[in-house]
């Protein structure tokens, strides 16, 4: 599996790129963990996302509530279709505002 990696573009915009699976998004918490925090409102880019399972899912939903937390706003672009399609069968397609 390749490691998915989150790129800080400035300005509270962030591409995230790789495969989120079970054993790639713990890391990318972690990681965004501290560097995400001090923005207002964030926007995230999914365009470089190659595979995404239920854990990248819920990394997105972990980040929305974590940013819900801190009174920021959380935007998700670019999301693949295959994490669309999950986020549509879980019923977290309208939470997370992703269409």
């Amino acid at each position: 599996m390749a490691e998915a990696t989150l790129v800080d573009n400035g300005a509270g915009s962030w591409l995230l790129q790789g495969e989120l699976g079970f054993q790639s998004v713990s890391a990318v918490l972690r990681d965004a963990g501290t560097r995400m925090q001090g923005e207002a409102r964030l926007v995230v880019d999914l365009k470089g996302v190659t595979r995404a399972d239920s854990a990248g899912l819920a990394l997105l939903v972990e980040w929305l509530r974590e940013s819900e937390n801190a009174g920021n706003e959380i935007v998700f672009i670019n999301v693949p279709d295959q994490l669309l399609s999950i986020a549509r069968v879980c019923g977290l397609n309208e939470i997370l505002s992703l269409g």
